[in-house]
């Protein structure tokens, strides 16, 4: 009995060394050369060139400031003949959008702009089709805006935002990171929320702090108070400080009001008992 169980032991052991020679050996691995120039850099508070032209969905020419008109704005750089990752990236923030109470266009707006200068608006409008079918939301329209461009100015865009992307010519396709990019009603970085889903609150919240709380209720306002931004873990934390005060005022107005109920329920109870005077 006491040899089968260190047996056992020492095949446990083996396979828990086997494993974690395996992730070593992984993790060392290097990065293949496709992707070696590939990721994004974030770059908070830097303004974008609101002048870059560029063509809508429906062959117009505009600039990006169009664009800005008081409201923040989803920015996101894809191409519409990615097969994976674009279209993984847009169903993930189209799934968040239609938890959130706003509506496209309504409080904020959206721009996808393709990264591949041979896509013209022909692409942009099927995709924009596509998009706003599975959104469901058709005031949307007005609000989601879907651009391509010269090679030169969609180069200098993704510099500004940071993102680094890379044409592979064997396969035919780009590589390229995956993330939004929250700007400002004035076209500065806010945030960048990173990968392909997102939660309804954290794409809420960035579009709260871009405006510096300016839209959304009472409600959104008491969002913002009670969560900031995790660096690490790239999404938005409750924060336990600012709840604690909240906590604490809370509790200081219950107890003046208690005692203010309290005094003037003493003050009815000695009139009531005062003798009269005959």
């Amino acid at each position: 009995m006491w040899m089968c169980d260190l047996k056992n032991r020492y095949k446990l052991f083996l396979i828990f060394l086997i494993l974690l020679i395996g992730s070593t050996l992984h993790a060392a691995e290097p990065i293949p050369p496709e992707l070696q120039e590939v990721g994004i850099d974030e770059q908070l508070g830097k303004g974008l060139s609101l002048d870059l032209p560029f063509k809508d969905e429906k062959g117009e020419g505009v600039t990006l400031r169009k664009y800005f008109d008081g409201k923040p704005v989803l920015l996101t750089l894809i191409y519409y003949s990615c097969p994976n990752l674009c279209n993984f990236l847009l169903n993930g923030l189209v799934d968040a959008l239609k938890m959130m109470p706003w509506t496209v266009g309504d409080r904020f707006k959206m721009v996808s702009v393709s990264i591949d200068p041979k896509e013209g608006p022909e692409q942009a409008a099927a995709k924009k089709k596509s998009y706003l079918e599975s959104y469901g939301r058709p005031s949307a329209e007005t609000g989601w805006h879907f651009l391509t461009g010269a090679e030169a100015e969609i180069k200098k865009l993704a510099g500004e935002v940071g993102f680094r992307y890379k044409y592979d010519p064997q396969q035919k396709q780009y590589a390229h990171a995956a993330a939004v990019f929250v700007i400002t009603p004035e076209g500065k970085i806010s945030r960048y929320l990173w990968g392909i889903q997102f939660s309804p609150r954290d794409v809420r919240l960035s579009l709260l702090e871009a405006t510096q709380g300016k839209i959304g209720n009472a409600v959104d306002r008491f969002l913002m108070f009670c969560y900031r931004y995790d660096p690490q873990g790239r999404k938005y934390a409750l924060m336990a400080t600012n709840l604690m005060k909240l906590g604490g005022v809370v509790t200081v107005v219950g107890l003046t009001v208690f005692l203010i109920v309290l005094g003037r329920g003493k003050k009815k109870e000695k009139y009531l008992l005062k003798p009269e005077a005959h």
